[in-house]
């Protein structure tokens, strides 16, 4: 999930940084983007979906980067109680030996 969050946040950010540097308007309105003619409309439905886009990506970010974290640490803690019962179990082997 961090690689689409991060994949999302990469496109929106193109689209904006393109459509920044990149877009052009003649007289007679109509609009260009890395060199491709575009309607008003659709320059700005582009602009929404690159919004959308950076706006996903940081929220699938978010949700995978937390979901990481919860993994981990019930991992740690599962290797901690393993660690205790391999104790645990070393000490009744010892207990049975010595009786």
């Amino acid at each position: 999930m961090v690689i689409l969050g991060l994949l999302l946040l990469g496109v929106g950010a193109l689209a904006i940084v393109a459509g920044v540097f990149t877009s052009d308007t003649d007289a007679a309105g109509k609009a260009s983007l890395l060199g491709i003619d575009l309607s008003p409309m659709a320059l700005f439905l582009v602009g929404v979906a690159a919004g959308v886009c950076v706006l996903w990506g940081f929220s699938i970010l978010k949700i995978g980067t937390k979901r990481e974290m919860r993994a981990r640490r019930e991992h740690k803690k599962l290797s901690e109680l393993s660690e205790k019962l391999d104790r645990v179990e070393a000490e009744r082997r010892s207990d049975d030996d010595s009786n």
